[in-house]
């Protein structure tokens, strides 16, 4: 029933918002960023996150080429994401992608807040997170101006944060919150002035989202928080509601740890130099060949030259000539000796 109420919902979307894979524009979709571009769960998995989401949707409705979240990787501050963007392996990805959407800056603030689960207190030093926050004011600039260069055809979104933290008590949630409100606002703010477009997500949070962020010991959102911020972006990339992801068409669970992330990245590159090897022993090969054939036409060119001088000292008698026909046969031997050395 669930199916059917969401293949109805697809055509109906394909109706009302006018797109199809005939007329629509077909996106090139990067996530960028940290480990909500990756989808980390509030149990240090991965699976379905809010990128996810918006390609499933995009793909729906025939909006959708290729989408790669590989430039996100949980951990990632404004400065990894800076980097993993000025690469080279993101080069042809930057280059090809017509739509990004990015989210860095939360680890820069994150990581200087101390936070006591049991007891619901945090705690956070007002002089490091200022110069935190001024670090990815930089780097946002920095990034905002690389994806110019790099990604000249992709509209590129800058996703805000939600407030992470809604098991502490309340009075402990004024000082954290008002950093979270500085960050979006920086955030946005760089957006608006590189000609990208920011995405709300606080709103859809509040300061009191227990059921979106069920871990009190991790700041992920659950698959029904991925789903609040994929619409939200959403309706900033289509002007409505009328892509909405409803909390029925959401993926069942498909988690993978950590461990198995790395456990495949290690069989992918052990892999790709086989497939490097391979590809060096073919050329090896190729290049035998040829020197094969060199060495093949240029014994062909050295019999034909004797061939030639015998059958000259035919055609003139001398009292050596019983010798020379002798030395028919030599030759002969003597190429197939050549032959076998050089072989």
């Amino acid at each position: 029933m669930k199916r059917l109420l969401s293949l109805i919902g697809t055509v109906i979307l394909t109706m009302v918002f006018g797109v199809s894979s005939a007329f629509a524009q077909s996106e090139n979709y990067l996530s960028i960023g940290d480990s909500l571009a990756a989808g980390q769960t509030p149990y240090r998995q991965v699976d379905t996150g809010y990128s996810d989401l918006i390609a499933m949707r995009l793909g729906m409705t025939g909006q959708l080429s290729f989408y790669t979240k590989e430039l996100a990787f949980p951990g990632f501050t404004t400065a990894d994401v800076l980097k993993r963007v000025k690469s080279e392996e993101a080069s042809d990805l930057l280059a090809n992608a017509t739509l990004i959407t990015i989210s860095a800056g939360a680890n820069d603030l994150l990581r200087l807040v101390q936070v006591n689960p049991t007891a619901g207190t945090l705690a956070f030093s007002q002089l490091q997170t200022d110069y935190a926050l001024n670090v990815v004011r930089k780097n946002m600039v920095e990034i905002l101006e690389e994806l110019k260069v790099r990604a000249p055809k992709a509209k590129v979104y800058v996703m805000g944060y939600y407030f992470a933290y809604p098991n502490v008590h309340a009075s402990q949630k004024e000082g954290t919150n008002a950093q979270l409100v500085k960050l979006n606002t920086i955030l946005q703010q760089q957006a608006e002035q590189a000609g990208a477009t920011y995405v709300n997500i606080y709103d859809a949070f509040g300061l009191n989202a227990t059921n979106l962020l069920p871990n009190s010991s991790d700041v992920h959102p659950n698959f029904e928080g991925y789903r609040q911020m994929a619409n939200a972006f959403l309706h900033e990339y289509s002007g409505s509601n009328a892509l909405a992801i409803s909390s029925y068409e959401l993926p069942k669970p498909n988690p993978i740890s950590f461990e198995q992330i790395l456990e495949q990245q290690g069989t992918a590159e052990q892999k790709q130099e086989k497939e490097q090897e391979k590809e060096q022993e073919k050329e090896k090969e190729k290049e035998k060949e040829k020197e094969k054939e060199k060495e093949t036409e240029t014994e062909t060119e050295t019999e034909t030259e004797t061939e030639t001088e015998i059958e000259q000292v035919k055609e003139k008698p001398s009292p050596a000539a019983s010798i020379i026909q002798g030395f028919t046969g030599y030759a002969a031997a003597f190429m197939e000796t050549v032959r076998a050395i050089r072989l």
